[in-house]
């Protein structure tokens, strides 16, 4: 158990490194892209091209692969190996089908799409995102079919070379950028289509590796049914997760200039802290959780949600609490240099505090919703994020008056605590084999010691900025490694068991 726990604790510090990597890899990408064409109008055809497929066909080939998960699991306990690589063929093979006629969609009405989603684009900018569109619509095909391939891989239990095969579309991108600056901007697409080709390749290969073996199967029985039964909630859910978004957005381009901005920003931090943690955790706990509710096994089942919530618990509050702390110079330092200045500091910090104090049940929600995933029950969530967008639009309008942009953060996150709650409480009278808190008494320990190494980190700051002159990014260095260690140390005084892991982080993992 112990080298289990251990070997899982280094792949997820290399599953945060790699996906570090990635989002360095794709800031380079933009850097790279502001270089050679600024803010063009080939800069907006591309970008508008590269995110219309993503608005219409991300969402259902995204919840295809998360319900993918729970019906390949009881498939693969039926029917062993051969059976669910059949399954996962058809998947693959009527996702291509159907992923073709989009592709073919796009390719012939690329100047009604253009004038539906960017009717603001007239001239060359529109007949330049027409041309794009084209192409960015036919790599849909490679995409979806990796994301199936990407969730085959996570329940064998290979996280680190989904991340890996990202690389290949960020460095096509890259060097497709380069080669069009010495050339032509019609190529520029062709560095998404180039690498999301070279992605799927590298996933099959991985996979057949793994043991997946293809087989041109096309009969769309009950259980490829059943997958489109499971997908068709996530995808609503998922939607109704971006209605939140848009309200908000929409609401904000009311205010003063910069207020949409603000929001964005604000929650690019939430989401990079959350990307580089939680998302990586519950990537890893659902494919458990998974195999765990298919044979039935709830020990292991309560064993993994336990140790998992408490994990997001011990990574999550201290962040919130640290991002209500420090919210100014953590944008001071991010963002605050040319055009964006201590104003804009001002009101992204105001945005980004807001968004803090959810941050906790933007991570349990992760969670949550993938445990009812995993129990092949995706209709709750839709209802529970269905009422916690009532409540957030309701919360908008009564908080966007005295509190402008801000208002919307705090709505945003009030929001997300009750649909924490209303989750909770499903799991726990729907399910009542499911415990996902054993000891309310160690939540309250974790909190404690969080509020109090925050305390002491916050203090840091003001006796260094008081009496000490040094780079600003050197003051909130000092302040978040006095807070690590002393949250460690509490941790480890309440004999919380999940600080074990890590110090198996630093033990090299077993090879046997």
């Amino acid at each position: 158990m112990n080298s289990l726990r251990r070997t899982a604790a280094h792949t997820f510090m290399f599953m945060a490194a790699l996906t570090l990597i990635s989002k360095l890899l794709g800031f380079i990408r933009e850097m790279i892209m502001a270089n050679f064409y600024g803010t063009s109008y080939i800069v907006d055809a591309y970008v508008m091209a590269t995110t219309i497929p993503s608005i219409i066909f991300g969402g259902i080939f995204g919840a295809v692969a998360i319900a993918y998960m729970p019906t390949y699991s009881k498939i693969h306990r039926k029917d062993g190996e051969t059976g669910s690589n059949k399954f996962t063929s058809q998947v693959i093979n009527i996702i291509v089908i159907l992923s073709i006629i989009a592709s073919l969609i796009g390719i012939f009405l690329s100047d009604q799409i253009v004038q539906i989603f960017a009717s603001g684009f007239e001239g060359e900018t529109a007949k330049l995102t027409s041309f794009f569109v084209k192409i960015t619509f036919t790599y849909v095909v490679f995409t979806a079919t990796g994301n199936i391939l990407g969730s085959y891989l996570n329940y064998k239990g290979i996280f680190l070379k989904p991340i890996i095969a990202g690389y290949f579309q960020n460095l096509a991108v890259i060097v497709v950028i380069i080669i069009s600056s010495f050339s032509t901007h019609y190529i520029l697409a062709l560095g998404m289509l180039i690498g999301a080709g070279l992605r799927l390749i590298y996933l099959f290969i991985i996979s057949t590796k793994a043991g997946y073996k293809y087989t041109p199967s096309f009969s769309f029985n009950k259980t490829v049914r059943s997958i489109i039964g499971l997908a068709i909630p996530v995808f609503i859910g998922t939607y109704i997760d971006q209605i939140n978004t848009f309200v908000d957005k929409t609401l904000a381009s009311r205010l003063p200039e910069g207020s949409v901005a603000a929001l964005n920003y604000g929650m690019i931090l939430v989401g990079l802290f959350t990307g580089l943690t939680v998302t990586l955790l519950v990537t890893m706990i659902y494919p458990r959780i998974t195999k765990a509710s298919t044979n039935e096994d709830w020990a292991d089942f309560n064993d993994v949600i336990e140790k998992g919530m408490n994990v997001i618990i011990i990574i999550s509050v201290p962040i919130s609490f640290g991002i209500i702390a420090f919210s100014d110079e953590v944008v001071q330092i991010v963002y605050e240099r040319g055009a964006f200045d201590a104003f804009a500091t001002g009101i992204t910090a105001g945005a980004f505090f807001y968004y803090g104090i959810g941050l906790v049940f933007f991570s349990l929600n992760a969670l949550f919703v993938k445990i009812f995933y995993s129990l092949h029950n995706t209709k709750v969530s839709i209802i529970c994020a269905g009422l916690s967008v009532i409540i957030n639009v309701s919360l908008d309008f009564l908080l966007i008056g005295p509190m402008a942009q801000d208002g919307l953060a705090l709505a945003t996150s009030i929001a997300a605590s009750v649909n924490t709650l209303l989750l909770y409480y499903w799991i726990k009278y729907k399910y009542p084999q499911i415990r996902i808190m054993k000891s309310k008494r160690k939540m309250a320990k974790i909190v404690s010691s969080a509020a109090i190494a925050v305390g002491f980190a916050y203090l840091t700051n003001w006796l260094l900025t008081s009496n000490i002159w040094m780079p600003r990014m050197m003051y909130i260095g000092s302040s978040v490694i006095v807070a690590v260690l002393m949250y460690y140390v509490l941790l480890r005084i309440f004999k919380i068991d999940e600080t074990k892991l890590i110090g198996q982080v630093f033990r090299k993992p077993d090879t046997k």
